[in-house]
């Protein structure tokens, strides 16, 4: 007769439970999205979020909707940056996005 192994607590909790935060990539197509953005900010995930599809049909409008952004990851306390020319990138708190410090030439 063989003997049955019982998995430890942390062992079974550890095959069970999801991760609870996940990178996502996500388009922005149209200003409705900003409501998926900020829904995703919410429950604690990472986007990255391509802005062409927007660009493509209005310029104005994808700059209006980054200061919402803006303004909505500051009051959250998270964080955006650019990410190259087609992306940028929203987190929550308390996560933050590093940014290379340049140096000033007239030190």
């Amino acid at each position: 007769m063989s003997k049955q192994v019982e998995p430890t607590a942390g062992q079974d909790e550890a095959k069970t439970k999801a991760p609870s935060i996940y990178v996502k990539a996500i388009p922005l197509k149209e200003r409705s999205d900003v409501t998926k953005i900020k829904g995703e900010i919410e429950e604690g995930n990472v986007l990255i979020v391509k802005i062409t599809p927007l660009a493509m049909k209005n310029i104005e409008e994808v700059k209006n909707i980054i200061d919402e952004l803006k303004d909505y990851v500051e009051s959250v306390k998270g964080d955006i940056a650019r990410l190259g020319e087609e992306r940028i990138v929203v987190t929550p708190a308390p996560i933050k996005i590093w940014r290379k410090k340049t140096s000033s030439k007239f030190t």
